[in-house]
């Protein structure tokens, strides 16, 4: 009886955040990211891990430094999911504007190589504004969570638009499919999600486990492959989705060699601004060679 209570506590929480002025809701982020950098616990363990394996000439200031930064952006960002949840088209469109280096209406067959910065969720926007702006449906991946409450809710919200949520296990075709009739298809391959269709390649010199899925969808379908960041625009006023001309000979002949090109791409993006980056994700958990988890 409690979990019930507690989820449509939690529902009718984010729905009452969504009402508040936008200043308001990211200092209210903030705060949260504030008591979260200070809680003891295994996500703060799992932040500091990943930050001392991927900038070892930090010494524990500097990295103590971007952990609470970190956590301040990523308490904005939940913050931000009552908009990107609840919000109105209005209040999308004033929250995040979109860069493109392609005619996102010209309906290519197209893959959005997203990235897990804390603005991830923004993507949103692409199918807030599809109708107006004549661009085809959204469609992408979604990693099942272990609340079936909230992962259909989260399911509903993300295609309240028009947008189209796959579930990863088993949907090949139903991907393939959308990717062939132009939806915009965006994929987010910088996590670890299990040994089955991945590959170990370099990511800040580490040999990480990462999915080949990007590689291989171009490789069946033809597709144009682009990058995608969204990222805080420099005032902290809002988000900047920004899409980049297709990558040049991508697909190549090798998925791994391809695989370890995004990564490349995305270590390079997180190096610009380490703070916006997922790190309470455990992006090493899988080893290769029986070497020992770094968590």
């Amino acid at each position: 009886m409690l979990k019930p209570i507690s989820n449509y506590a939690g529902l009718g929480f984010l729905k009452l955040v969504s009402l508040l002025p936008y200043n308001a809701i990211v200092a209210f982020g903030h705060g949260l990211g504030y008591i979260a950098a200070r809680a003891p616990g295994e996500r703060n363990r799992v932040v500091k891990t990943n930050l001392r394996l991927c900038f070892p000439e930090f010494d524990s200031v500097e990295i103590d430094r971007l952990s609470r930064q970190h956590w301040r952006l990523l308490g904005r960002s939940i913050a931000e999911k009552s908009i990107i949840w609840h919000g109105s088209i209005k209040q999308l469109s004033k929250m995040i504007e979109v860069k493109s280096a392609v005619d996102l209406s010209s309906r290519k067959p197209r893959i959005l190589v997203n990235m897990h910065f804390t603005g991830i969720e923004g993507s949103i926007i692409l199918s807030a504004l599809a109708k107006d702006k004549n661009w085809p449906r959204t469609s992408g991946f979604f990693q099942r969570m272990k609340n079936p409450f909230f992962n259909q809710k989260i399911i509903d919200w993300r295609n309240r638009f028009g947008g189209n949520s796959i579930d990863r296990q088993g949907n090949s075709i139903e991907i393939i499919r959308e990717i062939r009739k132009g939806s915009f298809i965006i994929i987010a391959p910088d996590i670890d999600l299990g040994l089955k269709d991945s590959e170990f390649v370099p990511f800040f010199g580490i040999q990480t486990n990462t999915i080949t899925a990007v590689s291989r969808l171009a490789k069946i379908t033809g597709a144009e492959v682009c990058m995608m960041t969204t990222t805080l625009k420099k005032d902290g006023s809002g988000y900047l989705c920004e899409i980049s001309k297709p990558l040049e000979n991508f697909p190549g002949s090798d998925p791994k060699s391809d695989t370890a090109r995004l990564n490349q791409y995305f270590e390079n993006e997180i190096r610009l601004r380490p703070a916006e980056y997922y790190w309470v994700h455990k992006r090493f958990k899988n080893r290769p060679n029986g070497e020992a988890s770094p968590y």
